[in-house]
């Protein structure tokens, strides 16, 4: 007497085998034969689901904390890239070091893009002088010309700090204090 409904046929495409007492995998939820019930024997895709395992980084050998149903590859990468803090993964992050000076742009480039006008580095995207608002009304200064009005900019907000400290007076070379708004009347 046959009972066709009894059993279910084991899951795994090279053994199909009729087994009265099935079981269900725990990860990938299909049926399997007692042979074929571990991850490793049916090469279970969803494992990484069940398979409570803290990846450590090839790296640094720091415990890289996952979340359950994360791929633990996927994780240890991102950490590389960005926390790691070993030798290799810190050069490969310094190497794209030059960042866009666009407000807003968070590109960095892996060599310095310096505009002509305004001599501030610029990514790929923004580096001709209309695509950053270039604010030296088209008159391209040379590096020492550049260089030259960054120390005048300087000198001069360092000048209109001090006087700020010392208020609205100053002293005369008799030695004599005088307000600001009185000298400029005197002529």
């Amino acid at each position: 007497m046959e009972f066709p409904d009894l059993g279910e046929h084991c899951s795994e495409k090279s053994c199909k085998r009729l087994d009265f007492l099935p079981m269900k995998c725990d990860a990938c939820e299909e049926i399997f034969c007692k042979d074929h019930i571990t991850y490793a024997n049916h090469k279970c895709t969803s494992s990484y689901k069940k398979d409570i395992q803290v990846p450590v980084c090839p790296l640094c050998n720091t415990p890289i904390p996952i979340r359950r149903g994360e791929m633990p590859d996927i994780k240890v990468g991102e950490h590389i890239d960005r926390d790691c803090k070993s030798d290799p993964a810190q050069r490969k992050r310094k190497i794209f070091t030059n960042k866009c000076s666009k407000g807003g742009c968070k590109q960095k480039e892996m060599i310095r893009v310096t505009c002509d006008q305004c001599h501030l580095n610029y990514c790929l995207k923004h580096r001709h002088p209309l695509d950053h608002d270039c604010k030296t009304d088209g008159k391209p200064v040379s590096k020492s010309g550049h260089a030259a009005l960054m120390r005048a900019q300087a000198s001069s907000s360092s000048n209109a700090a001090a006087s700020s400290t010392r208020g609205n007076s100053r002293t005369m070379s008799n030695g004599v204090t005088a307000s600001r708004h009185q000298s400029m009347h005197k002529g």
